[in-house]
């Protein structure tokens, strides 16, 4: 028993470790941090292995969360560093006017961020962000509409700004 869960815990990290991690860098813009946070969303995954139904999505979702808290802890340490610097005003003006999608993503309510990294960013189709998220697949449809309108129009305002 124990050998053939090894097995196929070792077959599912071959099969899925890269493209996690893959999909992670492109959200940290790190390699470092990629590969921590997948690594952390498969440890996660073997502390519940025979608890867990869809262990790709609970590694995506689980992942998911682990940038999440990435990109609070980067926000966390700006603001540090806005504080204790004189050029606060010249870094913020910087900010807003660089219409980078990442930001504005990450800058979007978790309702509607977590379809869009799922949808998106891990290529799942919207019947399997639904089965992750627990929400019918005609939410989540309205749920990707919503945040694509958000980012359309946070994208124009930044645009704009910088014209």
């Amino acid at each position: 028993m124990k050998r053939s869960r090894d097995k196929a815990a070792s077959e599912l990290f071959t099969a899925l470790y890269p493209r996690l991690a893959g999909w992670c860098r492109r959200l940290v813009d790190d390699d470092e941090t990629a590969h921590e946070i997948a690594s952390e969303a498969f440890t996660r995954l073997w502390a519940r292995w025979s608890r867990v139904e869809e262990p790709r999505g609970f590694l995506y979702v689980t992942a998911a969360n682990l940038v999440r808290d990435h990109w609070r802890k980067l926000e966390r340490e700006r603001r540090a560093m806005r504080r204790a610097t004189t050029e606060a005003v010249v870094n913020s003006r910087t900010e807003q006017a660089d219409p980078s999608v990442r930001l504005l993503v990450q800058s979007l309510p978790e309702r509607l961020r977590t379809p869009i990294l799922l949808h998106y960013y891990a290529d799942m189709p919207i019947r399997e962000v639904s089965a992750l998220t627990g929400r019918k697949e005609g939410t989540v449809k309205a749920d990707l509409h919503a945040a694509r309108e958000l980012l359309r129009v946070h994208l124009r305002r930044s645009l704009d700004h910088t014209l």
